[in-house]
């Protein structure tokens, strides 16, 4: 009997999802609950003002949300916050310089606090909203921003004075007629007498109120130009303040196809890498004068440099310049100000090639060089630039420190603003992941992954330089946040196999951290997490490769192997803390109890290895971050017995990418690979993230023609699986419909998309990333067993 072939269909799909069989005690539907089955993790970690409680988000009890639950440090008494409790928490805020009073901002209104006695007092209770509080130099008032001016609120009379007076557009009282309407103007008041005497008494008038008329800010008119980042130095004497431009950009429309309403929704996203940028300037008031001036940068070291890779494209290479007739656009960070007056700023340039530390001068915006940091690729590391804000401060009044990766890892340096003398505080292969000063401004407390790039510790140092204390002790990753009065630590700490849960220590070194919570539920703790090892691979360039290796045992083994690439690029995921990547650690765990050797590998670009790692990829994204996949796979044939024909490859936005152009460019290497939210060409991802690594399409096509899947689709010849969210504002949904429509003009056939209309680049709900894995699980099963 001949069946109808929608039954055949049926058939066949319900055939197939029956081979998928699990060997594992976990589901891929208790994964993908995330913190439903994990637990809700300590986060958000602050002190109270006198450093007896700890403050934290929690969730113990899987309420409909978060609360701020506080844990005594003494008693180890853990209680949730109520409203009232709530209302009366402080916000993080700036001390005077006896540490007698703080001052900060919450909901927008200004608070005062007395540190000998915890007392607060509302300064304002207004429906504006006042922000950025800092203590005069004086320390006798406070000064804050309401918008876009700042006032100077008098602690001891109580009073308020408006500093500044920034206006949008220009002041029209110094418009100037052109000839025609002025010699107009002329005529009338010559031949009509009381035109004349019309304007000579509402002259008189304006005279007399000028002159009667209490002290006020002069006026500053912006032009057609933004105010934002109001600064004023602790004298009182000057504003840095910063004007921008905006561009005038086509941005992507996103459409959200399934809306409360029923009708399509565009989400208005980002424009594309090589769009226009915003201009910045950045700009000094003399409150004295009320004389303005530019901080000017056409003249630092450096500006005119072109970049080298400009050299490919001359036409002419015997007239080629490497200068620019025109300086380089930059963007001048917030200043930050000395006690006793001075200034300096971090300026980069928007081409990402250069750093400079300066010392401005404030009487007439010139700028006194104190380090450049150049990088033929792109400024970047921790607390240096690119996924990081430039980190730098004051030590005392003529010395600064600040983070350089000159020596290709993250240290850090002292500089005399005077002398110019610059000295290295740390070295090494090594990177000082974080950094803050004590109070009294003799001790840097420092992250740092200096014991192995796998591990994260808390170190003191002292401004002086010398050898770095380790406080933290145990294997893993610690987040610290030091009481008020740094005399203990709050730490977040996790191991590989071991979620996050909040310690207290006190801040010296050897003693053990207690913990204060336990929040991983019954059944993940049911389960016995692999404590995965980190090995080393050597790639085809004789580079240590570091990857986590997932085995199974022996009984379970089936020869089949899968890699996981992880996204961002410049992200790190072989460490001995709890991964980022918590998902995708219990699906590896679950791929290896159902026989699959897994291999996470932080690839080139990852970061956490200097600067070297980070820039490998300059100019070419799926190059030597590929090549290290693909040295991965054979690893896992030479080391660990798999099957060369039974290799698969996964990962998510960066991730995604890299997974193409394996499947594109090194199609005999993989027999499979599932591609989730992926970039298929960057010339459609941002400007911020790409033009650092591939510069422009239009300056640098090269970068962006061997960088980009959708020009390798050709080369598919294994299975792909496409997954991506349809209001993604990320990676857009367009990226994997222009690919789609290359796979169908090229006619090939092993491949398939995987569409979620309700989600965006990081999926919300459990039931899509459920439905994810599980087609990510069963490609895997067809196609390498």
């Amino acid at each position: 009997m001949k069946l109808p072939s929608i039954f055949l269909l049926l058939l066949i799909t319900k055939l197939s999802f029956a081979q998928v069989q699990n060997d594992s005690k976990l589901t891929i539907d208790q994964i993908m609950q995330g913190e439903d089955f994990v637990g809700y993790l300590p986060t958000d970690v602050s002190w109270s003002d006198d450093s007896k409680d700890i403050y934290f988000s929690w969730n113990p009890n899987k309420d409909t949300i978060r609360s701020t639950y506080r844990v005594d440090i003494v008693s180890k008494k853990t209680s949730k916050l109520t409203f009232d409790d709530l209302k009366q928490k402080t916000n993080a805020g700036i001390y005077s310089k006896d540490k007698q009073w703080m001052v900060y901002q919450k909901e927008g209104d200004l608070f005062l606090m007395n540190t000998t006695n915890y007392s607060k007092k509302r300064i304002t209770n207004t429906n504006a909203r006042e922000s950025n509080p800092v203590f005069s130099g004086d320390q006798k008032s406070i000064i804050y921003e309401l918008d876009n001016n700042l006032y100077q609120w008098h602690i001891n009379e109580g009073t308020t004075t408006q500093l500044t007076n920034f206006k949008s557009g220009k002041d029209k009282s110094e418009a100037k007629l052109n000839a025609q309407d002025q010699w107009l103007e002329d005529d009338q008041l010559q031949y009509f007498n009381i035109l004349e005497k019309r304007k000579n008494e509402t002259e008189a008038q304006k005279y007399r109120k000028e002159q009667t008329t209490l002290e006020r800010p002069e006026t500053v008119y912006l032009g057609d130009k933004n105010l934002f980042d109001l600064n004023i130095s602790a004298d009182l004497k000057y504003v840095i303040y910063g004007l921008y431009t905006s561009p005038k950009n086509k941005n992507t429309t996103v459409p959200d196809y399934v809306t409360e309403s029923g009708y399509i929704k565009d989400l208005n996203a980002r424009p594309k890498v090589g769009s226009d940028q915003y201009t910045y300037e950045s700009w000094i008031l003399n409150l004295k004068t009320g004389e303005t001036y530019q901080i000017k940068t056409n003249a630092i070291e450096g500006i005119k440099d072109k970049p080298n890779y400009l050299k490919e494209y001359a036409k002419n290479p015997s007239d080629y310049k490497d200068t620019y007739d025109k300086p380089r656009a930059v963007n001048i960070d917030s200043p930050i100000f000395s006690g006793d007056g001075k200034a300096i700023v971090n300026i980069t340039s928007q081409d990402n090639k250069d750093r400079w530390i300066m010392l401005v001068n404030l009487t007439d915006g010139s700028l006194k060089l104190i380090d450049r940091q150049h990088d033929d690729a792109w400024i970047g590391g921790p607390g240096v630039g690119w996924f990081s804000y430039p980190k730098m401060g004051w030590i005392d009044n003529n010395t600064i420190w600040f983070k350089s990766e000159k020596t290709g890892y993250s240290h850090l340096y002292s500089a005399n603003v005077n002398t110019g003398k610059i000295k290295a505080l740390t070295e090494g292969n090594y990177e000082i992941r974080e950094t803050s000063l004590s109070k009294d401004k003799k001790t840097f407390f420092i992250t740092s992954n200096k014991v192995s790039p796998h591990e994260q510790h808390f170190y003191h140092l002292s401004v002086k330089g010398g050898k770095l204390t380790q406080i933290t002790s145990r294997q893993g990753g610690h987040e610290v946040t030091v009481s008020p009065d740094e005399k203990y630590l709050a730490v977040r700490y996790s191991y590989s196999n071991k979620p996050w849960e909040l310690f207290v220590m006190p801040n010296k070194a050897g003693v053990e951290m207690i913990q204060l919570t336990t929040s991983t539920t019954a059944d993940f703790n049911a389960y016995n997490w692999v404590d995965s090892e980190i090995i080393n691979f050597t790639a085809r360039d004789g580079v240590q490769v570091p990857a986590t290796l997932f085995k199974p045992t022996e009984a379970k083994k089936n020869g089949a192997a899968i890699i996981f690439v992880h996204g961002a690029g410049y992200k790190q995921n072989v460490h001995h803390w709890w991964a980022d990547y918590d998902k995708e650690y219990m699906f590896h765990n679950f791929l290896a109890d159902n026989g699959y050797t897994v291999l996470a590998i932080d690839f080139r670009a990852s970061d956490g290895y200097g600067r070297d790692w980070r820039t490998a990829i300059y100019r070419h994204m799926g190059g030597k971050d590929l090549d290290d996949q693909i040295d991965g796979a054979k690893y896992l044939i030479e080391s660990q017995g798999i099957d060369k024909d039974r290799l698969g490859i996964y990962g998510g936005s960066y991730g995604g990418f890299i997974t193409m152009m394996a499947m594109f460019n090194s199609p005999d290497t993989f027999k499979s690979g599932a591609a989730l939210r992926s970039v298929t060409d960057w010339a459609h991802y941002n400007h911020g993230y790409t033009s650092p690594i591939l510069n422009t399409p239009v300056e640098d096509p090269k970068a962006y023609k061997q960088s980009s899947p959708l020009y390798f689709a050709e080369g598919l010849k294994g299975h792909l699986l496409m997954l991506h969210g349809m209001i993604d504002t990320n990676v857009h949904f367009q990226d994997v419909a222009r690919l789609s429509q290359r796979l169908i003009e090229l006619k090939k056939e092993n491949w398939e998309l995987a569409v979620f209309p309700l989600e965006g680049h990081g999926f919300k709900e459990s039931s899509s990333w459920s439905d994810e894995y599980r087609r990510i699980f069963k490609l895997f099963q067809e196609t390498l067993n």
